[in-house]
């Protein structure tokens, strides 16, 4: 095995606004892993609230023994592996993950959705994000996302009642909310939810801050619709934790340190009985692939990478009818521009 890697600056349409915080672009570091002629190829998004950086993720991968490696692959070996070098870093070893899951389905020739048991005509439509702004900016926004079938809504701030009402005003389509624990008193916040299942907003993410547990339990105990976990369940040791206390999670692969921790928070969310969303961050084709491979076995996929960015390095992966349509090419099915 051997492994290659440099960053890349992946720059946004618009600055992209949540709850507290903006920004225009994205730290990356792009990946490969060599083996017998085959590469595998992986992505890790280093969103700057998150704490990982180049420097960060480079000093990590040079902690790693590339024969280490080892063919076929044990996943469950490999992650507790990585997580003895350091703990955190999850981007970067989601990286890794993603690569070594191309790396195997070229091996195999297999598309990686068969490595991981989804059914490809299971998938589910994807949300695009508008993220806060001006409401000329928000309509623009829109107008952009014309070929979406779910708009994803950013929520948090002071104004966010205006911001359903300007998007409502050029839109009728279903709406994901997501408040990245902008909202602090929890009778403001089921009311919120009351006024934005009236407005059509089918689930909603995170309302409170993550160490609310039983803020966050009240609220979904008495919502109309589904409330899930975002930032207060990122790995699968998370799960017992937020267990109750909501009807479902989002998993995002530079979270879960990759595709093989996520496929095991969804097999757990599902004895739960909870619901799941897949989401992403700033991402290429490359992440935004690796999570489509998961996205069917889930009941709601956020993965808008892609159209959120204005430099992919790599080809738009195929896109109709609101879905993602996975490929039968062995591994991610990567395509280059």
């Amino acid at each position: 095995m051997k492994i290659s890697y440099s960053p890349y600056e992946l720059k946004l349409k618009y600055p992209f606004s949540i709850s507290g915080y903006s920004r225009t672009s994205t730290p990356l570091l792009l990946l490969e892993i060599f083996h017998e002629g085959f590469t595998g190829y992986g992505e890790a998004s280093m969103v700057p609230y998150m704490g990982e950086r180049v420097e960060t993720a480079s000093a990590f991968l040079d902690k790693i023994d590339p024969s280490s490696l080892k063919y076929p692959f044990d996943y469950e070996q490999i992650t507790s592996m990585l997580d003895g070098i350091e703990k955190g870093n999850p981007a970067i070893k989601a990286a890794l993950d993603i690569a070594l899951h191309d790396l195997q389905g070229k091996i195999e020739q297999k598309p990686c959705f068969e490595l991981l048991g989804a059914d490809k005509h299971a998938m589910p439509v994807t949300s695009v994000t508008i993220g806060i702004d001006t409401p000329g900016v928000i309509i623009q926004k829109v107008k952009d996302a014309a070929f979406a079938s779910v708009l994803k809504i950013k929520l948090g701030s002071a104004d966010d009642k205006a911001l359903i009402n300007t998007i409502r005003s050029v839109s009728d389509k279903p709406l994901y909310a997501d408040a990245n624990q902008g909202w602090k008193d929890r009778y403001q916040a089921i009311d919120m939810v009351h006024w934005l299942h009236e407005q059509g907003v089918e689930i909603i993410e995170q309302p409170m801050a993550k160490e609310d547990r039983d803020g966050n339990a009240w609220v979904t105990e008495r919502s109309p619709v589904p409330i899930l976990a975002d930032e207060a369940v990122q790995r699968y040791a998370d799960m017992e934790k937020i267990k109750g206390a909501y009807h479902g999670i989002n998993v995002k692969l530079m979270k879960s340190a990759g595709m093989y921790e996520a496929g095991k928070m969804i097999r757990r969310a599902r004895e739960l009985d909870m619901k799941i969303l897949i989401g992403c961050m700033s991402e290429t084709s490359i992440a935004t692939l690796a999570g489509a491979a998961l996205a069917p076995l889930c009941d709601w996929a956020d993965l808008d990478g892609p159209f959120l960015t204005a430099n992919n390095p790599f080809k738009d992966p195929d896109f109709s009818e609101g879905k993602w349509v996975l490929s039968e090419e062995p591994g991610l099915g990567l395509g280059k521009r």
